[in-house]
């Protein structure tokens, strides 16, 4: 069922409810259109799923419809950063902003791309990404993640990532160069291609799983559907990632317990 902005009879609430410094208060429909320049995957359902997680915590009206404090916006920017560009999960994030971590805290893009400004040093990939984004060479991939170049022909022989031959060169797009970078690190405790393929595995099984959770909604012909399930997914990849994270930090415990 789509989700509806909840801007429609608000007015009666604010008048009731709403004191003067309060009038500033944004309705969840207005707080999207605020981020939705920056985070373009950002939606209603989105919002309301970081409210459930007890992340941003807006005032209600006695009609129950939800006011956001412009320090609810910037915690909700913050949020949406540490998620993009530090690759952090939501249990991870809720410390974070429990230890007073502050939106100028994290690394943001400025306008006009002065010397000063504060950029991201890597985007987070989503599931919902163009396939015609940028592509990386060999070299290129080599030169930001330092990783060595046998390592990355390994990680192509064991299937963990593919690359696209284009006029004679072998480009990766930005996820693959992602898992380059993610392997590297893991490649100074030993860690090696032919290691991976449990990864490798253990992801074509999820996959397989999401998709058949959402395949219909997915292939539906009804456009709203199809977005409210690509947000589901997005959802899903989440919860499935902080799942493994939990279940190997159980794990572990037991080894060192």
């Amino acid at each position: 069922m789509a989700v509806q902005d909840e801007r429609p009879q608000l007015s009666d609430d604010l008048d009731r409810d709403v004191d003067a410094p309060r009038l500033k208060s944004m309705t969840i429909g207005a707080v999207v259109k605020a981020l939705e320049q920056e985070f373009p995957d950002i939606s209603i359902s989105k919002v309301r799923y970081l409210e459930d997680q007890k992340l941003v915590a807006p005032r209600r009206t006695p009609g129950g419809y939800r006011l956001y404090s412009a320090g609810d916006v910037a915690r909700l920017r913050t949020i949406l950063r540490l998620q993009r560009d530090e690759f952090l999960p939501l249990r991870v994030i809720r410390q974070e902003l429990a230890s007073g971590r502050a939106d100028n805290d994290v690394a943001t893009p400025a306008p006009g791309g002065g010397d000063g400004a504060r950029r991201p040093k890597r985007r987070r990939p989503s599931v919902t990404a163009p396939t015609s984004g940028a592509l990386y060479s060999l070299d290129e991939v080599v030169e930001e993640t330092r990783a060595d170049p046998r390592l990355v022909a390994e990680l192509e022989d064991y299937g963990v990532i593919k690359g696209e031959v284009r006029a004679g060169t072998k480009y990766y797009d930005e996820t693959e160069r992602e898992i380059v970078r993610a392997v590297t690190e893991l490649a100074r405790y030993g860690v090696g291609g032919r290691n991976l393929r449990a990864f490798r595995t253990s992801a074509d099984r999820e996959a397989a799983l999401l998709q058949q959770i959402l395949a219909p909604a997915l292939r539906s012909r009804n456009v709203q559907r199809r977005k409210e399930a690509l947000e589901a997914l997005e959802n899903l990849a989440a919860v499935t990632t902080h799942l493994k994270h939990l279940l190997l930090i159980r794990d572990l415990r037991k080894i060192v317990g």
